[in-house]
């Protein structure tokens, strides 16, 4: 087992290991006692959730468990709501602590009902996606989204523990762990060529664990030189302005790695130096390289980023691998940079 400590404004620690779920308990109780919630979807709950709930029980928690429906429909303010409600129905304090048990939805609706109930109660993220290990379980971004953009409502709101079980990755469809895949290939353009390296030649059978700790390591150091987004943090959105507007017009119907994907790929191709390494990486694990929506509608798609200032954005360009730049564009540029990036073969 690894043990990354993350030194944010309240350190807490990534425990990243096979067969760790089941040591769920026993770690909570490192750090506190009380009620607990899980939170979880109907799709994961089948699978894990009376692990985790036993898991809690023995160690002497008072257990309460929640299923969202699968899907981003769950990050919304019915479902945020609702967990609100149900937190006070069950007289949770800010002695108690809310477990996320899943994917990227349930940890973003979780992590931002844990900021605002009482304002602030402890949280912990079990993820069960590739994409949660390496992304959104780790810096404390959470959000829900609303009808006019994607993460648009959030707080940032670090967790008290992460919890990686590699062994819940065998579970995952094989679309959704390449979507994964997606977010790891990003943080390998942005930081580190040996990771870039590994993956291209071993492809979909990396090394997890030597893969994910290397992701966790890489946002890790980011979120602790800038916890609150307003700096070189920033990078860690690559691929995502243009991401985010393919998820928005597909209704979500595109994974949130696929859409990131593409959205590297099509800057890549618009303003970076590598961009034959780059979509060539992505391609290899299956992954999309443009998107079939027009420049015309990404680039209105965009318009809700929250890097978004004024008549300005920020948009993160992978100049070459392990080197990318923020650099800040008109908004009336955005469409013909979208448009030089798409490929249509």
């Amino acid at each position: 087992m690894q043990t990354i400590p993350i030194r944010a404004t309240r350190p807490y620690e990534v425990k990243l290991g096979k067969g760790l779920l089941d040591s769920l308990g026993t770690e909570l109780a490192r750090i506190g006692k009380g009620k607990v919630m899980i939170v979880t979807d109907e799709n994961v709950a089948p699978l894990y959730l009376a692990r985790a709930y036993r898991s809690l029980k023995e160690a002497g928690f008072t257990v309460y468990t929640s299923a969202v429906p699968a899907g981003e429909g769950s990050k919304s303010m019915k479902y945020y709501v609702n967990l609100l409600e149900l937190l006070a129905n069950k007289e949770l304090t800010r002695s108690d602590t809310l477990i996320a048990l899943g994917g990227g939805v349930v940890g973003d609706l979780t992590g931002f009902v844990a900021a605002s109930y009482l304002r602030g109660i402890s949280y912990v993220q079990v993820p069960t996606t590739l994409l949660a290990m390496v992304d959104s379980s780790v810096g404390g971004k959470t959000a829900i989204n609303l009808q006019g953009g994607k993460n648009l409502v959030g707080a940032f709101h670090q967790p008290s523990l992460v919890l990686c079980d590699t062994e819940l990755l065998n579970s995952l469809p094989p679309e959704e762990f390449r979507a994964g895949c997606g977010e790891v290939i990003k943080t390998a353009i942005l930081f580190d060529k040996e990771l870039f390296a590994h993956l291209r030649e071993k492809r979909l059978n990396f090394d997890q664990e030597y893969v994910i700790g290397c992701c966790i390591r890489r946002k890790g150091a980011v979120v602790c030189d800038d916890e609150f987004d307003r700096g070189q943090r920033q990078l860690l959105n690559l691929g995502h302005t243009v991401g985010h507007a393919i998820e928005f017009l597909s209704d979500y119907g595109i994974p949130h790695g696929y859409a990131v994907a593409a959205g590297c790929c099509i800057l890549a191709r618009s303003l970076g130096r590598q961009a034959d390494r780059i979509i060539e990486c992505f391609s290899a694990f299956g992954l999309p390289t443009t998107s079939f929506f027009s420049p015309k509608a990404l680039a209105a798609g965009a318009l809700s980023d929250k890097k978004r200032k004024g008549d300005h954005l920020t948009l993160v360009v992978p100049v070459e691998v392990g080197h990318c730049e923020l650099r800040q564009i008109p908004l009336t540029e955005l469409e013909s940079i979208i448009e030089a990036g798409i490929s249509h073969e």
